[in-house]
């Protein structure tokens, strides 16, 4: 089948490389356009425009995929199905009728449906995510579902680790949705959930919640944004890796244990693997340690 992708993500692109490797090879890959990112606001290209362009695949990358020229070059491409996953914009009409269109979403829909599905089910503490084949529709993520499969969220899983598993089976579900066409079902609106986009409160570990509450956030936002844990003189570390422990520690205090680096919480405690210092790189705790001492502070 000719396909067209539309996608930008990291995770997008396992999906594209499976694509690409048979015989739903996209005629187009579709975009968003390159930006500035980092500290040093260097203009990088979007993981999905860096893997077209290794796979041989014919690139654009709009400003705005709904302008009538975006539309144009898409149906140039002559699609018998157009397939989205990370695009991160909304695809507006005429585009949105103009040609069947299957989006891969990492959630069991309707639960998370939006921008960070597989972070928000991590934080939640849900036991079990997967992948949902929709038909795009106006509404966010409300389409109907054409195939699901469950997969295991692992008690030491990350983002990182997720993700991987996702997106692979993503790029296997959007491979059987185009060869078999199964028929899609309209979504119950009971029971959906939201998962909104990572801002920088959720990337906050507050002593006030439980420290398996905050175990849950370093896992749901490593590697790819990282939680911060602020302390008392207005700095922050960047928390990589951290595991609830039943430890006692006053709440909002930074000790040391036994050796074990600790952030009092307001049930358990957090023990702090793998953190990086203002300017500093990522590092382990007992790294950490040599280079501050014994801390005993208060976190902010």
């Amino acid at each position: 089948m000719r396909t067209v992708f539309l996608g930008t993500s990291a995770f997008a692109v396992a999906v594209l490389e499976r694509l690409a490797g048979g015989e739903h090879r996209p005629a187009l890959v579709v975009t968003r356009p390159d930006r500035p990112r980092g500290r040093g606001r260097r203009v990088e290209a979007p993981p999905v425009a860096e893997a077209a362009r290794r796979l041989g695949l014919e690139l654009f990358q709009p400003a705005d995929v709904n302008a009538p020229e975006a539309v144009e070059r898409i149906a140039a491409a002559a699609p018998e199905a157009a397939c989205v996953c990370a695009f991160g914009a909304l695809v507006r009409e005429p585009l949105l009728s103009a040609h069947p269109m299957l989006n891969v979403h990492p959630s069991l829909l309707p639960r998370w449906r939006g921008a960070a599905p597989i972070e928000r089910a991590i934080m939640a503490g849900d036991e079990q995510t997967g992948v949902s084949i929709m038909q795009v529709t106006e509404g966010l993520d409300s389409g109907p579902v054409c195939l699901q499969r469950v997969e295991p969220v692992a008690g030491d899983d990350t983002y990182g680790s997720l993700s991987r598993r996702l997106a692979a089976m993503g790029g296997e579900l959007l491979i059987q949705a185009l060869d078999e066409r199964p028929p899609c079902r309209p979504q119950a609106d009971a029971g959906a959930t939201y998962a909104e986009k990572i801002e920088a409160h959720d990337r906050r570990l507050d002593p006030g919640r439980s420290a398996i509450e905050l175990e849950r956030v370093v896992r749901a936002l490593h590697p790819h944004i990282r939680a911060r844990l602020e302390l008392a003189d207005g700095t922050a570390l960047g928390v990589h890796a951290a595991c609830a422990r039943d430890a006692r520690a006053e709440r909002g205090e930074i000790v040391v244990q036994e050796g074990r680096l600790l952030l009092g919480c307001a049930a358990g405690a957090l023990e702090l693997h793998e953190v990086q210092p203002p300017g500093g790189r990522a590092m382990d705790a007992a790294a950490y340690l040599r280079g501050h001492g014994d801390p005993g502070w208060p976190a902010g």
